[in-house]
């Protein structure tokens, strides 16, 4: 499973806020008025904030990198070498920006291709480059 952005900065503050909670936990059982079970809960936890922040940590770094690498230079190609895989017939062809092409004909075979299995549209299958969704890393039309 890929984990996105979004996923990434949720994980971490999950993360942070778990490994954070013996700072704040009895605290917050205080004025809730429940202190006893809390207390306990908040030493059960205690013994993992070191983990906790780490991978809260490491979640937060890669959540950061990826929308730094999706906001800087990373610009979608929308130019594909389609490639039949028949008679190897080439040609550059437009993707769709926001859709998935599911069928393709060949010029030159008249074959119709489909994508592959385990690909979401014929440019991810026989193109030169994936299609804009998945360059994105955004989920697909699939």
């Amino acid at each position: 499973m890929k984990i996105n952005s979004k996923q990434s900065f949720a994980a971490s503050a999950i993360a942070f806020l778990l490994a954070t909670s013996c700072c704040w936990l009895p605290w917050l059982a205080l004025i809730l008025g429940g202190a006893g079970g809390m207390a306990v809960l908040s030493e059960g936890l205690e013994k993992y904030s070191g983990l906790l922040m780490g991978l809260g940590l490491l979640l937060f770094v890669s959540g950061g990198w990826q929308i730094y690498r999706n906001k800087t230079g990373n610009a979608v190609i929308l130019k594909s070498t389609v490639s039949c895989p028949e008679c190897q017939y080439k040609k550059e062809e437009e993707m769709p920006e926001n859709a998935c092409q599911f069928f393709y004909d060949c010029e030159n075979c008249k074959k119709v291709l489909k994508p592959l299995q385990g690909d979401c549209c014929v440019y991810c299958s026989y193109g030169t480059v994936p299609c804009p969704p998945i360059q994105k890393d955004a989920d697909c039309c699939a």
